[in-house]
């Protein structure tokens, strides 16, 4: 039957009692098969982790800036490594860093959540915040923002 009609015998489900077969185009199945798989590789997104860094005594509009940095990173769909670096005498005082980051964190909880909390590392302390949304998600969202302003612009066109 599958030769006459030019296609194979697969053989679907050998455990089952009785064997399950299929007839089909067994060469355009595994093409087919192979679209599929290189097609989500290319959707695959990988989250990166952005790394910002801190001193002690950073100033109000550096420490702004940085946290305008973050925020983009976040909306973005990225970790952020968030490091404050103590120089001389300053690694006597962590506590000023801790209450840096955790301030930091207050000011783009809705952006990212803490996923490791202010740990030392040598002379840094280090924190890690993972954003809210996903990669994907976010590129998604990015793709209607740009896509609204060309509509409103062919509107006022017409």
């Amino acid at each position: 039957m599958a030769r006459e009609a030019d296609l194979d015998l697969v053989e679907v489900a050998p455990g089952s009692n009785p064997p399950v077969c299929k007839v089909m185009d067994y060469g355009k199945f595994k093409y087919e098969a192979a679209q599929k798989v290189r097609e989500a590789r290319k959707n695959q997104v990988n989250t990166v982790l952005k790394t910002v860094r801190f001193g002690l005594k950073i100033d109000d509009h550096d420490y702004n800036t940085k946290v305008g940095q973050v925020r983009k990173f976040l909306k973005a769909g990225d970790k952020v490594k968030v490091m404050v670096v103590f120089r001389g005498r300053e690694q006597s005082r962590p506590e000023m860093g801790v209450n840096l980051l955790r301030k930091l964190a207050d000011e783009v909880t809705e952006f990212g959540t803490v996923e490791s909390n202010p740990s030392i590392d040598g002379r840094n302390m280090v924190m890690v915040i993972g954003p809210l949304k996903n990669k994907a998600e976010a590129r998604a969202e990015a793709k209607k923002a740009q896509a609204k302003p060309a509509q409103a612009e062919a509107t006022v066109e017409n």
